[in-house]
């Protein structure tokens, strides 16, 4: 899903490129970090290699760009300014195109079209909100203020959990701040895990992470609710992260993305991985 959406004042000025390598070049072999523990995005398989929609994905894009694609797990706090720094080429690992971000990187067009939603086991907040099939766009005043009045309701004084900096997290200050208790974690393992204990009232998150959640076995008292937002501060969807300078890069992952989105490949990836067509509209 999709995660760390604020960064500080601090962290900013450790993403200053190193001129070293900003120089735009021509590619014939790069190095794409991920975490390797995002699943479905990017997962670490048993025998050390990592895996999942974005690595599928990767090398896909790496065959039409007709470039040479190895992979590096990373710390997903370090990411932007290694890039940076010049210690590998490219980032994919869920990362969200969003205003923050673009001030210090570039990103390519997204390759994944993501939305936030809510999911609870809570009979309280089931009996007040049902699932819809609406998107809402942030960049829509109105259209904000007005699905938001009835989660509003439902969600006083009640705890909501989310990913620690995440998007979830801006989305939950920006609008929910006062009515609910916010408790934020590192992953989502722990933040599903206290849903379904009880000890949380309701999620929010990406649409694709909570159709998983909701199908697995034993969870079937947890419900996705509401509509689903995206858009504003929750960023333009998923791209991959790459160096300011690195014009010729950009060039070729956006030709490629566009294709694999024009000839189906983005779909026939993301529906068995997340249960949800991700391809950009």
């Amino acid at each position: 899903m999709n995660r760390n959406i604020g960064l500080t004042t601090a962290l900013m000025a450790l993403l200053i490129a190193d001129p070293s390598f900003a120089k735009d070049k021509t590619y014939t072999e790069i190095v794409i970090a991920t975490e390797g523990g995002y699943q479905p995005w990017n997962y670490t398989k048993p025998d050390g290699t990592i895996a999942g929609f974005e690595i599928d994905l990767a090398n896909d894009l790496c065959s039409r760009m007709k470039i040479k694609c190895t992979f590096s797990a990373q710390s997903f706090d370090s990411m932007i300014p290694s890039l940076n720094a010049g210690k590998f080429d490219a980032i994919m690992d869920s990362l969200t195109i969003t205003p923050k971000r673009e001030e210090v990187i570039s990103f390519t067009a997204p390759y994944g079209s993501l939305c936030y939603t809510f999911a609870t086991s809570n009979t309280d907040v089931q009996g007040k909100l049902k699932a819809e099939d609406r998107v809402i766009s942030l960049d829509s005043e109105s259209a904000t203020k007005s699905a938001l009045e009835p989660i509003k309701a439902a969600f006083t004084d009640k705890t909501i959990g989310t990913l620690a900096g995440g998007g979830s997290v801006a989305f939950v200050d920006a609008n929910l701040k006062g009515s609910t208790l916010m408790r934020q974690y590192k992953t989502p393992e722990a933040r599903d895990l206290d849903l379904t204990a009880g000890r949380l009232d309701v999620i929010i998150g990406s649409k694709d992470q909570l159709v998983d959640l909701v199908k697995k076995p034993g969870n079937e008292s947890v419900k996705i609710v509401g509509p689903c937002f995206q858009g504003g501060l929750l960023g333009k969807g998923v791209g991959v992260g790459l160096r300011k300078d690195d014009k010729s890069l950009k060039a070729l992952f956006d030709k490629a993305i566009a294709e694999a989105g024009k000839d189906g490949t983005i779909k026939k990836l993301s529906i068995p991985a997340f249960g949800v067509d991700l391809t950009p509209q």
